[in-house]
This record gives structure tokens, C-alpha cells and sequence, in this order.
């Protein structure tokens, strides 16, 4: 089983997404597992017993936005690191190395070969968090592409999405996963025929063939 610890000062936002579908089934059967551990639980009080100090800050030197305090956040990742020796500690930067398939099936590899048990994702916000977190708990930054969001929650959402789907039995079929192959660009399924707006829409005659090597000529020739 492959753990994704998540470093989130919003764990709700993962709510609806990991209880829909394949991931839904993959934790229910025990192919991974999914934790948070939130900044604001680590946070300090403050003089009344009933609040907690902000988890932010205005940065030193000056600029837009807030920055993310450093000591919640170091706590909250001692607390997902543990004992823990076979774990990845990842922070989400557009500054990252760009994360694709490749990087996935990689994760996955390890973790059949029980090298990787656990994977630390720190999900920042606002400006960003204080930089000696990262100096402290050394990772590896990555990003999953040329923008910028608002927060570190998407980017785990899509590295939960993309290397549990290729660990052993998390899909169903595994022909399912199209990146072992040359993916079709068009895709038809039943009826094979319908009108829309007085116009008949048909689907190519080639997929009602049953030669397979002329579908799969077909399906290289559009992309």
C-alpha cells in the first residue's frame, strides 16, 4: 500500500474528490491511504485559551500577499514523517521539476518494490511558505505545470490521481491505462447513429468491422 501524507491547511478541499470513483475504491481497498495533517493544529495560541495565533504573516522586506509561518508547518510535517525511513517529502512550486506519467510510474515501481511506502506532500498558500521550512525538511520540488494556483491542493489531488492509477489493481482493466499505448484522438459509443438538429451523426463504419488491425490503423491515423 502506497501512503499519501498531505500537508494542507484546507484538508477539506479533498472531501468530495477522494470519495468519488476509483480513488474511493482504492482506499477502500487498501491500495493506498490518504492523511492530512493540518498547520493550523500545530499552530500557537494566543493569550485567550479559546483562539489560535494566525498561521500567517506579512513578509520581511516587503511585497503583496501573506506568508505562511514556518514552525506550524515544520510541525505538521515531523508529525507526517514520524519514524517513517522509506518516504518522498515533496513541495509544489511552477518552479519544480514538472511532474508527467513517467514520474508516476516511477513512484509506483518503488512502492512495488517496497522502496517508497510513503509519500509527504507539503501544500503551501497565499505567497507562499516561510523558506526555512524547506532549508529544515529537505524535498524535492515539483509542479504539474507552467502557472501558477492558489494553493498546493490541486497539484496533490493530480499526484494522488495519476500514481495510484498505476499501482497493481487500483484500475479495473488494465488496459484502461492509455499511456501504454498510442491513444485514439476520436471516440464513439452507442447509438451508433443519432439526429441532432435535423442532421444524422453516424459513427466511422471502419469501428463496426471487427478487423481489428484496420480499428487500430484507424485509431494512429487519429490522433
Amino acid at each position: 500500500m502506497l501512503n499519501f501524507h498531505i500537508v494542507t491547511i484546507f484538508p477539506e478541499v479533498f472531501d468530495s474528490y477522494l470519495n468519488e470513483s476509483i480513488i474511493k475504491r482504492a482506499i477502500k481497498n487498501k491500495k493506498i491511504s490518504v492523511k492530512f495533517y493540518n498547520p493550523k493544529d500545530f499552530a500557537e495560541k494566543s493569550n485567550n485559551p479559546e483562539l489560535t495565533k494566525p498561521i500567517d504573516d506579512t513578509p520581511f522586506g516587503g511585497g503583496p500577499g501573506m506568508v505562511l509561518k514556518a514552525e506550524p508547518f515544520l510541525k505538521a510535517i515531523r508529525k507526517a514523517i514520524g519514524k517513517k525511513t522509506k518516504y518522498k517529502l515533496f513541495y509544489f512550486s511552477p518552479r519544480g521539476d514538472l511532474f508527467n506519467t513517467k514520474f508516476a510510474k516511477k513512484i509506483a515501481r518503488s512502492n512495488d518494490k517496497n522502496q517508497i511506502k510513503d509519500l509527504i506532500l507539503v501544500s503551501g498558500r497565499y505567497e507562499g511558505i516561510d523558506s526555512r521550512v524547506e532549508e529544515i525538511y529537505k524535498g524535492e520540488r515539483i509542479s504539474i505545470g507552467n502557472f501558477v494556483l492558489t494553493g498546493g491542493e490541486l497539484p496533490a489531488m493530480v499526484l494522488i490521481d495519476s500514481i495510484s492509477r498505476q499501482i497493481s489493481g487500483v484500475l479495473g482493466n488494465i488496459n484502461s491505462l492509455e499511456e501504454e499505448r498510442i491513444s485514439a484522438g476520436k471516440f464513439y459509443t452507442k447509438p451508433s447513429e443519432f439526429k441532432w438538429a435535423k442532421k444524422l451523426y453516424k459513427i466511422p463504419q471502419i469501428l463496426l468491422s471487427g478487423n481489428h488491425k484496420k480499428i487500430e490503423e484507424w485509431k494512429n491515423n487519429n490522433k
